[in-house]
């Protein structure tokens, strides 16, 4: 079995709108080689040009370019970065997946990966595998961490740029968010939101380069109604705003910068 198989099949235990099974990539029938994404061009444009066709037929108003191609950044980057940090978080083992071994589907919520070499700490079993590249200690895990995700985002970053109008650090402030927000989210549907938010402040302390600023969490102000605060008491504000709100002014993210901690705690309520 791959080493990344059991991680990816409790990811779709608590979470079967992502499905992740290993194999060679595809591009049949819906399938998307992630190398083309980060290709860019024409095959980028129409990529987010179905974002902006959705987005007008729910809200009746396109979206302006720039914020349809934020949200067909995040439609891909937030499960992509779940390959990444899922099986960290349960295994302590990192797959190496740079674009070239990825593809994904996007109607269905499926991906492919092919996991030719990861890191894992020496007590691994997995070790002792091919492939394996053993790492010294847990700190030594999170930098070959955020190196295999940089490896990862940098072409679909750059491929997005173009469209988005925004400079690198923004560009890395929006990685930083969806790497914080896609395990955050899976961590709490697995009854360990704690231990995720503890990874997370490990692993985006700040100061990382090329991720631009941190996961900075921190505990929920009670605002208004002290029975309106989440049980967890955890929340945190997004490094970048993904600019929904110029398409319904009315929602905001649960943690958008431009939102408060009341809008927060209500939204967090109305998913627990």
């Amino acid at each position: 079995m791959p080493v990344t198989s059991p991680a990816y099949a409790r990811l779709a235990a608590v979470y079967p709108g992502l499905r992740v099974t290993e194999g060679a990539p595809r591009s049949d029938a819906g399938w998307t080689a992630s190398a083309e994404l980060a290709a860019g061009g024409a095959f980028l444009d129409a990529f987010a040009g179905r974002d902006a066709e959705q987005i007008t037929r729910e809200y009746g108003r396109p979206p302006r370019p720039d914020v349809a191609a934020a949200l067909a950044l995040h439609r891909y980057a937030w499960p992509a970065c779940l390959l990444f940090t899922v099986p960290w978080f349960l295994h302590r083992r990192v797959p190496r997946l740079p674009v070239a071994d990825v593809s994904f589907h996007r109607a269905s919520g499926r991906m492919t990966v092919r996991t030719r070499s990861f890191g894992c700490l020496p007590d691994d079993p997995a070790a002792v595998l091919p492939g394996a590249r053993v790492l010294p200690t847990e700190a030594a895990l999170r930098d070959e961490l955020r190196s295999a995700l940089a490896e990862h985002l940098t072409p679909v970053l750059d491929a997005f740029r173009p469209f988005l109008r925004r400079g690198p650090r923004a560009l890395w402030g929006m990685a930083t968010d969806e790497i914080a927000e896609g395990l955050w989210y899976v961590g709490r549907l697995m009854g360990r939101e704690e231990r995720a938010v503890a990874d997370l402040s490990a692993l985006l302390p700040g100061g990382t380069v090329p991720y631009a600023g941190g996961a900075q969490f921190r505990g929920a102000e009670r605002a208004g109604d002290p029975r309106d605060a989440p049980e967890s008491g955890c929340t945190r504000d997004r490094l970048t705003c993904c600019l929904f709100y110029t398409v319904s002014p009315d929602r905001t993210c649960a943690s958008c910068p431009r939102g408060i901690e009341s809008d927060r705690i209500r939204h967090r309520a109305s998913v627990a």
